[in-house]
């Protein structure tokens, strides 16, 4: 005979309330997911990406609520408390509801889903990134990404030790150089393969309307701002404002139309923070309240940022569009960078069009680098993977200055979960094992960051003349932390930190 399964009244009765709950919430979710759904369905041309587009809206629809109370409910009944249903959200809530009717002593509403059903959005995230960014090196899921440097054009040697050593994907930022140097760089990269055969990707980034300071004006006996320091930002110098001894102008001075008092600013890629008081002499004081303790001296060519404000600038430029002609003849991905809504990468995917009818196979990375463009990543996901390979780099620099550095930890994981529930692959970028690519020696806190990393499709190195050393510790890494981490689920490896084995160095390579 079978044992027979006995549940205690308590149990049974708190099993059937956890139910009703959850039924309640699948409900909720399916009827909210349908309705955004629908509103998505027009713009995807590629049927391959609905149901992922399904499962994103599902999930948006379970994150505009607060579950911690129920979770935890969960937690005591011995179920899921629905913390990694990014990938599959109604088989999550059918999984449970079936083993809670299971507790309750009732029958299920819900039809169980399988394994393969369970995972498939997993399965589908996986051929997603394989398809943009091609396959992972042994051992490991992330890929390495390379940004090279003007000097790689002229050593196809260097380029060809990056892609020996793993890096599966060669970035060209289209900021830097010309046609002719990216051809080179291109070249070498094609011509070189990985130690197991494969060749490398080719990612180049269009610059975008990066704005930076101008003409600059500084005290003859003092040229570092500090806190409390006050900036004449206007159209161009103002010698009759003797009272304001610190000045600038813009590259862009039509942002000047679209910003004032209560605005933001950012000044040399976050160096300085402050905020626009009053408009002054056909521009604005920005008075600083946060800097470097020592200050920072004022330059032009500088980065500045309007976190606050909507410059209502294009995100294609003139020479984005000159460069487009090059990128879709000789590159595998193209990076949008300051992307922000679904329309500016409809603008973008027209220009591809006009191009290469074949615009679609593709490759497009959406740089989230911005306030709004975290607000509408849903709608630019849509856009994107609606109609091409998609994948998004989170580019925490830009956003750390955006918003600050105290939200950026929690944006990437929000970006990530987002990202997820698409099935869409990410690149996690900005100063991963910064120190080790530029002095040799990496800090404890960024390896412990690239060791986060290894939760994304792929990780940005940016260039530096140890970039070959870094490319070989990451690869470790993400092949160790493989084993542990498979995006939000940790994985129960057996460790033998703690045994006669003691853990193994860093070069004897994953699992040991």
């Amino acid at each position: 005979m079978e044992p027979v399964m006995t549940v205690s009244p308590d149990l049974e009765r708190r099993a059937r309330e956890a139910l009703a709950d959850i039924v309640a919430l699948r409900q909720g979710v399916a009827s909210e997911g349908r309705a955004t759904f629908r509103r998505w369905r027009p713009r995807i041309t590629r049927t391959g990406f609905a149901p992922s587009a399904l499962n994103v809206a599902h999930y948006m629809a379970v994150r505009r609520r607060d579950l911690r109370l129920l979770q935890r409910r969960l937690m005591a009944l011995g179920v899921s408390s629905l913390g990694r249903l990014e990938g599959r959200v109604l088989a999550s809530l059918d999984s449970v509801a079936v083993a809670l009717s299971a507790l309750a002593g009732v029958a299920s509403a819900a039809t169980p889903p399988s394994q393969r059903q369970f995972f498939r959005g997993e399965a589908r995230l996986q051929r997603n990134a394989a398809e943009i960014l091609g396959p992972a090196g042994p051992g490991r899921n992330g890929r390495i990404v390379v940004t090279l440097a003007t000097g790689d054009a002229d050593d196809p040697a260097i380029i060809a030790d990056l892609v020996r050593r793993g890096a599966e994907i060669v970035r060209i930022n289209c900021a830097h150089d010309t046609p002719a140097v990216w051809e080179r760089m291109i070249a070498s990269a094609r011509a070189a393969t990985t130690a197991d055969g494969r060749r490398s990707r080719v990612l180049m980034d269009i610059a975008g309307p990066k704005v930076r300071t101008g003409y600059v004006m500084t005290p003859q006996d003092r040229s570092r701002v500090y806190v409390g320091d006050v900036i004449l930002l206007s159209r161009e110098a103002q010698p009759s404002a003797p009272d304001i001894p610190f000045q600038m102008t813009c590259t862009a001075p039509e942002v000047l139309d679209r910003i004032g008092p209560g605005d933001r600013v950012s000044i040399d890629d976050g160096k300085l923070h402050g905020v626009i008081t009053r408009a002054a002499h056909g521009g604005f004081l920005v008075g600083i309240e946060r800097g470097r303790l020592g200050g920072v001296k004022l330059r032009s060519e500088k980065g500045l940022n309007f976190p606050t404000a909507d410059l209502g600038l294009d995100p294609l430029t003139d020479k984005d569009r000159q460069d487009l002609d090059f990128i879709t003849a000789h590159a595998d991905m193209v990076g949008h960078s300051f992307v922000q809504t679904a329309d500016h990468v409809a603008a973008l995917q027209e220009e591809l069009a006009r191009r290469t009818p074949d615009w679609r196979r593709l490759g497009l990375v959406g740089k989230i680098e911005t306030p709004r463009a975290v607000r509408n990543l849903p709608e630019i996901i849509v856009q994107a993977a609606g109609c091409q390979p998609f994948a998004v780099m989170i580019a925490r620099g830009d956003l750390a200055v955006e918003m600050g550095f105290e939200r950026v930890a929690e944006l990437q994981e929000e970006i990530m979960w987002l990202c997820e529930a698409a099935h869409v692959p990410v690149i996690w970028a900005t100063q991963v094992l910064e120190d080790l690519v530029k002095d040799g020696m990496p800090s404890r806190g960024e390896m412990t960051d690239a060791a986060m990393s290894g939760r994304a499709e792929g990780v940005l190195l940016n260039k530096g003349p140890n970039i070959g050393l870094a490319v070989d510790v990451l690869g470790r890494l993400l092949g160790r932390m493989g084993e542990h981490q498979l995006k939000k689920t940790p994985t129960l490896r057996a460790l033998h930190a703690w045994d006669e084995r003691g853990p193994g160095p860093a070069e004897s390579g994953p699992g040991q």
